[in-house]
């Protein structure tokens, strides 16, 4: 069994509750003694959920995820299910009950924004995107990427104050219905395709890990890749970056540039919309240069 520190502790109920955290000792050992689990190691990253890495008696190097039951992992076990490890890790087992996912680790693991060349990273990810969507057995079992959006966008409406944000949002909800209708395939889409849900094998190859599992059409993966590249910080001369990024993107994947200024201005206002939700403060100044990116092809 894992042995918690008192600091581990407090962040843990800081992001998923008392609740949670009284009961993750009997997850643990549940999951431990089902999957032969050992060598268990808390992950510090605490998002979706809590993350450990292992070895399982059964199948070899994992990752442990537990978190409260709820539809996103039960989307994400069902999607890594019928992707089957196509360019995805594999789905070892799942229990939906405890909250648990044990996956495929996959080693070394370098994360995609390791990478230090652009051209590099815009490369592996056009790669990947190009071959990687399959048509779902169950559309319905998935949400879909306009859900997401006019749910945000209707969470902004019903809020008093940021109502600049909201604005944003409400803007967004109408470019991403008209995307809608222009773009019809309905494929089974990772989600959350950043940098750090690619992942560098020894074999010199990438993978993808932590899919949120969604409907909509493939290019409404695009823009979170390029959402990631932004960084934390606006500079001068993020928006010449950023501007050489979607053109570049837009040729690479044979995407319409105005398009995908569009869809990178919805995903960033519905980003920052998030945050809202999840009571972080929302960086407006990222939705600016998302809607000046956005005006770049006349919208």
């Amino acid at each position: 069994m894992y042995s918690f520190t008192a600091e581990e502790a407090d962040q843990i109920i800081g992001r998923f509750g008392r609740v949670f955290w009284e009961g993750l000792g009997e997850k643990l050992s549940t999951c431990s003694e089902r999957w032969g689990l050992s060598g268990l190691e808390l992950l510090h990253s605490f998002s979706a959920n809590c993350v450990f890495t292992g070895e399982s008696s059964l199948f070899g190097k994992a990752v442990l995820k537990l978190g409260p039951p709820e539809r996103e992992r039960a989307t994400e076990a069902k999607a890594l299910e019928e992707y089957n490890g196509k360019l995805f890790c594999r789905l070892f087992a799942a229990d939906a009950a405890e909250g648990a996912l044990l996956e495929e680790r996959l080693l070394p693991g370098t994360p995609l924004r390791d990478e230090p060349s652009l051209d590099k990273r815009m490369s592996v990810f056009s790669g990947l995107v190009a071959g990687l969507h399959i048509a779902p057995a169950d559309a319905e079992a998935y949400p879909s990427y306009l859900g997401w959006v006019t749910r945000i966008a209707r969470y902004m409406r019903e809020r008093e104050g940021n109502r600049r944000l909201c604005g944003h949002m409400q803007k967004a909800e109408k470019l991403c219905k008209a995307l809608w209708d222009t773009y019809p395939r309905r494929v089974l889409l990772h989600g959350d395709l950043h940098h750090d849900n690619i992942l560098l094998e020894q074999n010199g190859t990438y993978r993808i890990i932590d899919p949120k599992g969604v409907i909509g059409d493939p290019v409404f993966e695009l823009p979170r890749f390029i959402l990631n590249e932004v960084g934390d910080i606006i500079t001068p001369d993020t928006y010449r970056r950023m501007n050489t990024i979607i053109i570049s993107l837009a040729e690479r994947l044979g995407v319409p540039e105005a398009d995908l200024r569009q869809l990178f201005y919805i995903e960033t206002a519905m980003a920052e919309s998030w945050n809202v939700e999840s009571r972080l403060a929302p960086s407006l100044e990222h939705v600016e240069l998302a809607e000046a990116l956005l005006m770049e092809a006349g919208e």
